[in-house]
């Protein structure tokens, strides 16, 4: 009941109100999970604005995968990234012998949920694409059937960039691609996603951000 309020009473009236967001290609998102989809990463509003593009029908489902040390830094941002935002932690750097850091992920998955993935890692300067990580090629490594659906975002660091606290109202549009199926390997998928996401950045000729 808390993430539905937090869904209806916040995410959606900033992203749909305050933001005036205009969704291209709306119908390429996932209608049921499993799926994954990718996004660039400029903002704090990044994940409330992926959060209200699908139907509250599907909020049980949809469960972004953050940094563990930002998300669960500490007890009360932990609760609310687990329980509000329900959050997948993914911890950063080189795992320890034996751990499989996407486990959580494997798990939703394997029950059906949609994945919001940032793959760029962590938030860059506005509106600039950095290098993709690889576990999100991992991830349709193993699950080579299950939808990986890029999402170019653009105007969110303007709204609200890395280091700032203060919300601007900004029109922000929303560029959904098409999914792009694992062909392998690891390397030439993670470059195929990179293109295309690059590609959908360049739909709409946008000036030189100043």
């Amino acid at each position: 009941m808390l993430r539905w309020l937090f869904f209806m009473l916040v995410a959606r009236p900033v992203a749909l109100v305050a933001l005036g967001l205009h969704i291209r290609r709306r119908e390429r998102l996932p209608r049921t999970g499993p799926a994954i989809v990718v996004a660039n990463h400029n903002s704090h509003l990044d994940t409330l604005v992926l959060l209200s593009l699908f139907p509250a029908r599907l909020l049980s489902r949809l469960r972004p995968v953050g940094a563990a040390d930002y998300w669960f830094a500490n007890r009360v941002r932990a609760w609310v990234s687990r329980h509000i935002l329900g959050v997948i932690p993914l911890q950063r750097g080189r795992p320890t012998r034996g751990e499989d850091p996407f486990a959580e992920c494997d798990a939703a998955l394997e029950a059906g949920s949609v994945l919001l993935l940032f793959p760029e890692g962590s938030r860059g300067a506005p509106e600039e694409l950095a290098a993709f990580k690889g576990g999100v090629a991992r991830l349709a490594e193993r699950y080579p059937m299950v939808p990986v659906i890029p999402v170019y975002l653009h105007g969110l660091g303007k709204a609200l960039p890395r280091g700032e606290w203060v919300f601007v109202p900004f029109f922000v549009d929303v560029f959904v691609g098409e999914p792009l199926a694992y062909a392998g390997p690891r390397a030439d998928y993670l470059h195929a996603l990179e293109a295309r996401m690059h590609a959908l950045a360049a739909e709409g000729r946008f000036p030189e951000w100043a």
